[in-house]
């Protein structure tokens, strides 16, 4: 229980800290994840050591750069959340040796599965939420990272594709290029109008 109460008082500072609202994380949600740390117990050394999974940095730039890497990781949530959901043992009908045994709190004999089947049910709650997210607001970064893993496939050995590919390279050059003046130009634009707001 004491426990329970240092991890919520832990949780509130660090999303005061790194300036995190919980605005959009439903309430649910927040229990969920809760209820999941106690059984994904770690010591507060290790969660607390300075090395994130996600890291901050990351997470800096323009906002279409912002909304690609969230989308990755939102991805690489899906992907990690699908592999804890691999590792809980599937639920199997007790042996005729333990049915006569007394379930013990919270578990059924002695194999834990309702509390297995507790942490498969919250883990599958906070993927849906996953998913639904990534489904409704990042359907624009996941066409572009698919057209990007697709970029990945282009056969490099192939003579035809080579060719293909030099001649594509000027049009291309000059888009990639025309691209990056812009983007800079417009930077500029924008830093010389703030400049300009700050003297008036």
């Amino acid at each position: 229980m004491m426990m329970m109460a240092l991890m919520k008082v832990i949780l509130c500072l660090w999303l005061s800290v790194t300036g995190v609202s919980a605005s959009y994380v439903p309430q649910e949600m927040n229990k969920t994840i809760q209820n999941l740390l106690q059984h994904y117990k770690i010591p507060l050394v290790e969660r607390f050591n300075g090395n994130p999974v996600f890291p901050k940095d990351s997470m800096d730039g323009n906002v279409e750069m912002k909304m690609i890497f969230m989308h990755g990781v939102l991805e690489t949530y899906e992907d990690l959340i699908g592999h804890m959901l691999k590792q809980l043992p599937t639920a199997s009908p007790p042996l005729g040796s333990n049915q006569d045994k007394p379930a013990s709190p919270g578990t059924s004999n002695d194999d834990g599965a309702p509390v297995k089947a507790d942490v498969r049910s919250k883990l599958m709650y906070i993927l849906e939420k996953i998913q639904f997210l990534k489904t409704h607001r990042y359907q624009e970064q996941e066409k572009l990272l698919h057209r990007l893993q697709n970029l990945k496939k282009i056969q490099m050995d192939n003579r035809t594709v080579q060719s293909k590919a030099l001649w594509e390279l000027p049009q291309l050059f000059e888009k990639a290029s025309s691209l990056a003046d812009n983007t800079m130009r417009k930077r500029r634009r924008r830093q010389a109008r703030n400049r300009m707001h700050l003297k008036a």
